[in-house]
């Protein structure tokens, strides 16, 4: 299936659409701003089969170790592709679908207090798996905690701190009134995280627990992903028996506009399925699974 052509009203990261029912069409109209819709939803993920998966993995290829983190992304991705309204966002009133699945992360150059921090931003495709999404992890990763690479998004933020401050001020201003018709050079907001369609954030990895995390209105990115630190939960079965198992939490803000309950629940299912499932992700993103 071709490109659709691109036509009035679409932008260049998103095409407008349309079709809307009443209720959608009208709300934007009423509540404009994404930070005042943000809805938070809680999800328990027990690690049992990401880990024995992940450990399958990481013995036939052990120079580069595969870990839950990994197993996430894909599984979001995966999620954004299969389910449509997920990669939506609302910008200036209006509702578009958009033009690709992404997904940005802050990397840690080192573990310490006065390490910098860089931005990696993976562009998916349809054709897109685990394997070829690790490799484009890999890459970034790299590129990020690499002495002297920096990124497009912060390379422009320190060009306006060493601007002087009214200056940079007066130019902010200009760039956020661009933000709302989506004018952003795209040099400015290459990897910039609130352009893409989820954020990734693991907590855990620096020993905290997940959260709420609040969206934008700056740029377009509708959903944020709080990754937590792991656990000992009991879990109990059908017969009320109770064993210890490893889990963690995944704070999900998304934005509450674009779906209503039972689209987000249905969600929900599809990306805890996948994670109970981890060996789906070995299959194109956009492959339909079977899941309740």
């Amino acid at each position: 299936m071709g490109k659709e052509k691109k036509r009035f009203g679409d932008r260049k990261d998103g095409r407008l659409i349309r079709e809307l029912d009443p209720m959608h069409f009208i709300t934007p109209l009423l509540y404009p701003n994404r930070c005042d819709n943000e809805a938070y939803i809680s999800v328990n993920v027990d690690l049992e089969n990401i880990n024995r998966y992940v450990d399958r993995l990481n013995e036939q290829d052990p120079e580069f170790r595969y870990t839950m983190f990994h197993i996430i992304v894909a599984a979001i991705i995966k999620v954004l592709t299969l389910r449509p309204k997920m990669n939506r966002f609302i910008a200036n009133k209006n509702f578009y679908q958009r033009n690709e699945v992404s997904a940005s992360f802050v990397v840690k150059k080192r573990f310490d207090d006065h390490a910098e921090e860089g931005l990696a931003f993976i562009h998916a495709k349809p054709e897109s798996t685990l394997f070829t999404l690790m490799d484009d992890l890999k890459r970034q990763i790299t590129a990020v905690k690499s002495q002297g690479a920096v990124d497009a998004s912060s390379d422009a933020m320190d060009l306006f701190n060493k601007m002087p401050r009214f200056f940079s001020k007066f130019i902010v201003w200009i760039i956020t009134r661009l933000d709302v018709h989506g004018w952003v050079p795209k040099s400015l907001i290459a990897t910039d995280p609130y352009y893409s369609s989820v954020v990734l954030s693991n907590l855990g990895s620096i020993k905290l627990k997940s959260g709420y995390h609040h969206l934008t209105n700056w740029g377009t990115c509708s959903l944020f992903c709080i990754i937590g630190e792991k656990k000992m939960t009991p879990v109990y079965d059908e017969d009320g028996n109770v064993t210890m198992r490893q889990t963690l939490d995944l704070g999900l803000t998304v934005d509450e506009r674009l779906a209503d309950g039972y689209y987000y629940s249905k969600s929900i299912r599809l990306l805890k399925h996948l994670l109970q499932n981890p060996e789906l992700l070995e299959l194109p993103v956009s492959e339909e699974v079977q899941y309740e």
